[in-house]
């Protein structure tokens, strides 16, 4: 049982390792293969409290998820070689990929999923500093190398969120403000179209009283 658990070591340095140098390392570039990770998917969850949409779409759709499952699968094949010499290691490695895959994707369509059985993913989404907390399936390496930063039940996190509901409460005021103007504007303008038609009624009613012709226009 060595190779499962130096499979689960390995793998989990893996995420370790690829998350940090390359989603985030060469993904900072736009012009990057990688760059779907931090620049289309971070900031989807940055602004959706966590969730991605994308995750919703089928795995064959071009995007940053297609990428992601072809990136596991293409590692997935490049230690297929060493299977018939490490079998339980190289199937752990392939257990370890379509772990990450699943939490990935489970965690950013549940986002209160996401807090309660992954909060160093969470973490690293929605805490102030999105480079650290770099494993997803569970911490080991970023305790090891100190990158594990707490945020979920934080008294950062408990600003963040009052700060969020007075954003909240702010957007909905003026939203009534703004919704309150508009009816007043459709109210008055519905009151001069009445005032006009009344008073176009009472031309034509005093035209025919004296016999002339109204000069205000019919209704």
């Amino acid at each position: 049982m060595l190779g499962v658990a130096l499979g689960i070591v390995v793998a989990n340095a893996g995420e370790w390792l690829i998350h940090k140098h390359v989603l985030h390392g060469l993904g900072a570039d736009r012009q990057s293969y990688w760059a779907f990770h931090w620049h289309d998917h971070h900031r989807h969850a940055r602004r959706n409290s966590f969730r991605d949409e994308a995750y919703e779409r089928s795995v064959f759709e071009p995007g940053g998820k297609s990428r992601e499952a072809l990136g596991l699968l293409s590692m997935a094949a490049a230690v297929s070689p060493l299977f018939p010499v490490a079998p339980w290691f190289v199937g752990t490695l392939w257990a370890s990929g379509a772990a990450y895959y699943a939490v990935h994707r489970q965690s950013h369509l549940d986002p209160a999923w996401a807090r309660k059985w992954v909060p160093w993913h969470y973490d690293h989404h929605m805490g102030a500093n999105q480079h650290a907390n770099w494993c997803v399936t569970f911490p080991l390496m970023d305790y090891v190398m100190g990158t594990r930063i707490p945020y979920a039940g934080t008294d950062a996190e408990r600003l963040d969120q009052q700060k969020e509901q007075r954003r909240a409460a702010s957007r909905a005021e003026f939203a009534a403000r703004r919704q309150a103007e508009v009816s007043a504007a459709e109210a008055a303008s519905v009151e001069s179209a009445s005032a006009t038609e009344r008073v176009g009624v009472s031309g034509q009613r005093a035209a025919t009283v004296t016999g002339e012709p109204s000069l205000e226009p019919a209704a």
